[in-house]
Formats: C-alpha cells, sequence, structure tokens
C-alpha cells in the first residue's frame, strides 16, 4: 500500500514493495494522499518511487478478472489517478526503481520528470502482447509525453525498455543508481518547489487538455 512521507518542500509518495499494482484500496489511499498535497499550500515538490523490484505492474487484472462488471468504473479511477498526477500543480518526479509495466509505466510518464535505475528494471507497455486495446485517455497520455518513434516503438511492439534504452528514446530524463535513484530524483524538482500553484497548475490544465478530456470519457 502506498505511503506519503515529507522532507521540507519535498514529498514522497512511496508505492509499496511489492508489484504496486492499482488495487482499488490502493487506489483510494493514492488519490487521498494527492489531494492532501494538493489542498496544502506550502512550498511542494512530489517524487513518487517503489520499492523492490518493481515501481509499479499497473493494473489489478486478478482484480478485474473477479468483477467484470466493474471493468468501466475501476477504468475511470485509475484514469483519475493520472489526471491528478499529470496536472498536480507543483513539480513532479518518478523514481522508476525497478519494473513499470502497463499502467505502471503510464503513471511514471504522468508525471514531469523520470529518472530510472540503471542496472535493474524496465519500462514497458505489453498491451498489444495482452489483448488490450489502450483506452482513448491512455493513448492520449502516451502520445503526449513520448516522440511518435518512441510511441511506436513502445505501444505497437511490447517492447522492454532498461534503462540505457529508455533514455535513448526519451522515455526517461536521466538514469542513476539505486543508491542515487532518490537524490537524483529529487534535484529534478527541489529547487522548484516555490513554483507559484495557481500558475503552474492553470498551465498544466491548458497544456494537457486535450490528454484530460480523453481520460475523463467512458470506457465502452
Amino acid at each position: 500500500m502506498p505511503t506519503l512521507s515529507q522532507d521540507g518542500a519535498l514529498w514522497t509518495l512511496h508505492l509499496g514493495d511489492d508489484e504496486n499494482r492499482f488495487t482499488p484500496a490502493f487506489l483510494d489511499e493514492a488519490d487521498g494522499f494527492l489531494a492532501d498535497l494538493a489542498s496544502s499550500s506550502e512550498p511542494a515538490a512530489l517524487v513518487t518511487t517503489g520499492g523492490g523490484k518493481f515501481y509499479s505492474n499497473g493494473l489489478d487484472l486478478e482484480w478485474l478478472g473477479a468483477h467484470p462488471e466493474r471493468l468501466g468504473e475501476y477504468v475511470a479511477r485509475v484514469q483519475q489517478l493520472f489526471e491528478r498526477v499529470l496536472t498536480l500543480p507543483v513539480p513532479t518526479v518518478a523514481a522508476v526503481n525497478g519494473h513499470a509495466f502497463g499502467a505502471g509505466a503510464m503513471l511514471a510518464l504522468a508525471h514531469d520528470h523520470r529518472v530510472m535505475r540503471d542496472d535493474r528494471g524496465y519500462v514497458c507497455l505489453p498491451e498489444v502482447d495482452i489483448h488490450i486495446p489502450f483506452s482513448p485517455g491512455m493513448n492520449a497520455l502516451v502520445m503526449s509525453k513520448l516522440s511518435p518513434r518512441a510511441a511506436v516503438d513502445s505501444m505497437t511492439t511490447g517492447h522492454r525498455f532498461p534503462a540505457d534504452e529508455a533514455l535513448a528514446a526519451g522515455i526517461v530524463d536521466a538514469t542513476a543508481s539505486l543508491e542515487d535513484l532518490a537524490q537524483a530524483a529529487a534535484a529534478r524538482v527541489e529547487h522548484l518547489a516555490g513554483k507559484d500553484r495557481t500558475t503552474l497548475g492553470t498551465i498544466k490544465q491548458r497544456m494537457y487538455a486535450d490528454v484530460v478530456a480523453a481520460l475523463r470519457l467512458p470506457e465502452v
């Protein structure tokens, strides 16, 4: 389950020490923590990370298999998480400590910046291989963050990008050793923590207006 900690202006949302899949309980906790951050007023920046070998494996397919009638509701909640991070009125960075697959990779993409562990883990969008087409909102999110070439290479092939390939493709902005990952991620955003929230939030809302609209479309 996710936990939130604060060190001065730096807020860290720790996604957990397991696969960190988006269970309904996970989504409840994460949304509550991000709402707390969004409603605060002091200078702030957000880092998200995980523990062990996973950043996040994304959708809880086992839960979905047991509750197929709740697919639309569930996807809407996941996309609300993406929207929350995408438009958060503070600087954000994903410290990708391990595997980021599917919706877990999309969560990382929703941040302003991404720093990836250099010796372990993959970023992967496996939807083409698991027969799950991207929703319009997920498609818009990925396309807004990646170059056309990187989008084709990741979305249509299911390729697993190690850190060096993810950096070369522009999927992540930097790489670091596990020991230096938290510090490298913090360095991307901590000096930006004093940006005016109203201004930054409006910029993000306008920058990603089309993505937000797509993320709010109902799953059919």
